[in-house]
């Protein structure tokens, strides 16, 4: 004789009658662990669905939380919005081009140069300052047009293309002053990075951010933001798609010289002065921050949501460290761990 498995509202009122013959304790208690159950794996499910990144972010915010009561006031954190402002936006161009498939290590140069072009200009020949703002993006653009070419039509290995133009980006900047910084910029550009909108949040971060969103709304719903994850995903599909990818990949370095530059022009006005040397320091952490915000060095994925995270995780870790009186000796040793930990991490989601 076989044996009809029960129904699923049989099974129900079998269950309920069973609980009814239960102490009221044990139905309770039945009751709680289900939910502790259910609680557990929407908890794990939410986890799973987070960014690495954030997750990282989370960890150190915790942590500090606890290390230094500064941390998590208002003005320390404004403070790290306001440092973090032109790392944030040559880290849009960097992440750009990485999700092209290429890699840009002219981005502290460029910053560098266009910033001397401006004050040189400025100070030197007098010309009007509106005009010789223009002119330094227009040379941060045209550096990274230089990159393009190289990288496309010269095919130049990108890591090669970017070394070249780093040098030569630093060489000219030390060259339109002999080395020496020029200081003295008009009130309204210093004032770029004095502001504070409703008093309270920097005006530079809000610039950041604004060219974050405008990076994502073109990555996303635009045609030409699209053909970046397409060729940085598989150029040859790419190309009998219909797109041409060296046109592609030219833009994009484009945009990562012209950021560049306007990263330039928040340092100076931050700063009021100008020195060939500003931009040295800037390609480690740019990189960090689109490393630790999960892009593929291989190009074809990442996004400006997780790159911000990235940012926020540098700028964090930076302001930590300071709070913690860490030697400025030590703390690139810090950030070049941070790297080491994404892409492990990275490597291990993937597998």
């Amino acid at each position: 004789m076989t044996h009809k498995p029960l129904e699923p509202a049989q099974g129900k009122e079998d269950m309920a009658q069973s609980d009814k013959n239960l102490p009221d304790g044990a139905v309770a208690g039945r009751i709680n662990t289900n939910a502790i159950e259910l609680f557990a794996k929407r908890g794990a499910a939410i986890l799973r669905n987070l960014p690495g990144p954030l997750i990282g972010l989370i960890v150190i915010m915790v942590a500090m939380t606890f290390l230094s009561p500064v941390f998590l006031t208002r003005q320390n954190l404004m403070n790290i919005f306001s440092q973090v402002a032109d790392i944030g936006i040559m880290a849009i161009g960097e992440a750009l081009v990485i999700f092209v498939g290429g890699i840009d290590l002219s981005v502290g140069a460029i910053l560098s140069l266009s910033l001397m072009t401006t004050a040189w200009l400025y100070h030197d020949h007098e010309i009007a300052f509106p005009i010789s703002l223009a002119a330094g993006l227009l040379t941060g653009a045209f550096a990274g047009l230089v990159n393009g070419i190289l990288s496309t039509y010269a095919r130049i290995q990108p890591f090669v293309a970017t070394l070249a133009t780093m040098s030569a980006c630093s060489g000219l900047a030390l060259y339109t002053t002999n080395g020496h910084p020029i200081t003295g910029f008009p009130d309204w550009f210093d004032a770029v990075s004095g502001t504070r909108i409703l008093g309270l949040f920097p005006s530079e971060a809000a610039i950041s951010i604004g060219f974050f969103f405008l990076a994502a709304f073109w990555l996303n719903f635009r045609p030409g933001g699209r053909a970046v994850y397409a060729v940085g995903g598989n150029e040859e599909v790419a190309r009998l798609s219909g797109i041409d990818v060296r046109k592609v990949k030219v833009v994009v370095y484009v945009i990562s010289g012209l950021l560049a530059a306007v990263a330039g022009m928040i340092v100076g006005a931050r700063l009021d002065s100008a020195a060939p040397t500003l931009g040295q320091p800037s390609l480690l952490n740019v990189i960090a921050v689109v490393v630790i915000g999960g892009a593929s060095l291989a190009g074809g994925s990442g996004s400006m949501l997780n790159t911000f995270i990235g940012l926020f995780t540098i700028g964090v870790l930076n302001n930590a460290m300071a709070l913690l009186d860490v030697s400025p000796n030590l703390q690139p040793v810090v950030i070049g761990v941070a790297i080491v930990l994404a892409v492990l991490t990275d490597r291990r989601a993937l597998h």
